[in-house]
């Protein structure tokens, strides 16, 4: 029998270097704008070369999850203006609505959840947890929380382990949070809404920690829908 193996690539260090960069930026401990450590900083840090840093940086470059500015240093790059995010130029020109886009998001999160039940590890879940924390801390000091919110769903599109559902994410957390949060004040001015999100939130993370894929995927679709509906009556 010929079994289909493949031989065993070693992986470079700058990949382990762009990896762990990218993976702080991903999960937002990296957060939009900010500066990064020096190349000398990062090297003495991370027990690499300089060289190995530069390499791994310019590929982060590249992805456009980083920028540099002349003089200045090399930062997180922040996010898009809302006329710039492709999603919505998309939405724009096909006339989409916040519904519509509540319903993509019913299939590409309801997935990505149901994947991070088989795949977190216990950073994945972790981050999970932290961001229900922040986001009843934020709550508990008279805050919305809508940044913990994102945070919790980039730690599950994280946890799916797939790096292009993880780049779709971003763009939808960018337009969401960041290109209409104005629209999504009515939701988490009302407490009930807020307790209602974070009681899914956790019901969710439940899911996930007990690797049941399909309780992970209609937890999801619960809360999903929930946010889709209050739009829906709310006939934006």
């Amino acid at each position: 029998m010929t079994l289909p193996i493949k031989p065993i690539k070693p992986k470079r260090i700058s990949d382990q270097v762009f990896d762990q960069i990218r993976e702080l930026i991903y999960r937002g401990t990296l957060k939009p704008g900010e500066k990064l450590m020096t190349e000398r900083e990062l090297a003495q840090a991370m027990n690499v070369s300089r060289t190995t840093i530069r390499d791994a940086i310019q590929r982060l470059v590249t992805m456009g999850l980083i920028t540099q500015k002349q003089g200045q240093g090399t930062f997180v790059k922040p996010m898009e203006a809302v006329e710039e995010n492709p999603l919505a130029k998309a939405m724009e020109s096909q006339s989409a609505s916040l519904v519509d886009l509540l319903e993509v998001r019913l299939g590409l999160e309801c997935n990505a959840a149901a994947l991070a039940a088989q795949r977190a590890d216990e950073t994945d879940i972790k981050a999970m947890q932290q961001s229900i924390d922040e986001m009843q801390h934020e709550v508990n000091s008279g805050r919305l929380g809508t940044e913990a919110d994102t945070g919790f769903h980039m730690a599950i599109a994280y946890a799916a382990k797939n790096p292009l559902h993880i780049l779709i994410m971003r763009n939808f957390y960018d337009y969401l949070f960041h290109g209409i949060r104005e629209n999504l004040t009515s939701l988490y001015e009302d407490p009930e809404n807020i307790q209602k999100i974070l009681t899914q939130h956790r019901a969710i993370l439940e899911t996930i920690t007990s690797r049941d894929p399909d309780k992970a995927y209609d937890a999801m679709n619960t809360h999903i829908a929930f946010v889709r509906d209050f739009f829906k009556n709310k006939k934006m």
